[in-house]
């Protein structure tokens, strides 16, 4: 398996994960030209890819997704809530490439997909694992809080992407509106820096698993900062296997293979 993500943050996310010629995108948020030349720069040609996933409605998530599917025939996946979020948003997509995520456990080539029910404010949004053989990787983004379903289903992953959106005291002091800043800090919003840490250590396989950390805001918080913390809270709970990686709103990561 392999994993990267192109892109992460308020002005774009997505990501691409590889199994034995099975190749996906996790959310398009992007223009088509950027996936493109993104995907070229990991030696991967957009008409290659097999499916796009749908985590929810947020043009940040979505906004290229129904240039790719038309301009390469691409399917779409996402579940009810999200396809009605965005039927006026991402224009005509051929019927034969709608597809309707409606259950938690399905098969896209030789992946095997799980879904898990997320705390965000939209429709109906989803996380997702991927598996293949013995070997995971999850994908954890846009919730203001986990559950135990949660904390199950992305355990033990080999890579996980989390988000780790906001240090808590620069959203505080910082200059968006009180609005706003209940929205990121409240339950239907963003997951903190902490709060991340917390996950990680809950889930986190020992044996050199890999975590990225996504979706990290460009006001509330910065690259250094949010390593720091989720490294000092893993090496003070005695985690010393974990390698930390860090998603940019600019640059993909590497190309990770399993």
């Amino acid at each position: 398996m392999k994993f990267c993500s192109l892109m992460s943050g308020s002005s774009g996310n997505c990501q691409f994960i590889e199994s034995e010629g099975t190749k996906l995108l996790i959310d398009a948020g992007l223009s088509g030209k950027k996936a493109e030349n993104l995907l070229k720069e990991i030696d991967i040609d957009a008409s290659d890819i097999d499916g796009i996933l749908l985590t929810h409605e947020h043009s940040d998530h979505i906004k290229g997704a129904g240039v790719l599917s038309r301009r390469y025939d691409i399917p779409i996946y996402a579940n009810e809530g999200t396809w009605i979020g965005i039927e006026d948003s991402i224009g005509k997509i051929r019927e034969n490439n709608i597809k309707l995520i409606d259950r938690e456990e399905f098969e896209i080539g030789n992946l095997g997909i799980r879904t898990f029910d997320l705390y965000h404010d939209c429709n109906q949004p989803l996380g997702f694992t991927f598996h293949r053989g013995e070997k995971k990787i999850g994908v954890l983004m846009d919730t203001g809080k986990v559950d135990q379903n949660i904390l199950n289903k992305i355990d033990s992953c080999d890579i996980l992407l989390i988000e780790s959106n906001h240090d808590e005291n620069l959203l505080k002091i910082g200059n968006y509106p009180i609005h706003l800043k209940k929205r990121i800090m409240g339950s239907w919003g963003h997951l903190s820096n902490d709060a991340a840490a917390d996950i990680i250590k809950e889930v986190s396989k020992k044996d050199n698993s890999i975590v990225v950390l996504g979706h990290l805001s460009k006001e509330n918080n910065f690259p250094e900062l949010a390593y720091s913390t989720i490294d000092g809270a893993l090496k003070s709970s005695g985690i010393d296997e974990v390698k930390i990686k860090l998603s940019s709103r600019y640059f993909r990561t590497e190309l990770f293979k399993l």
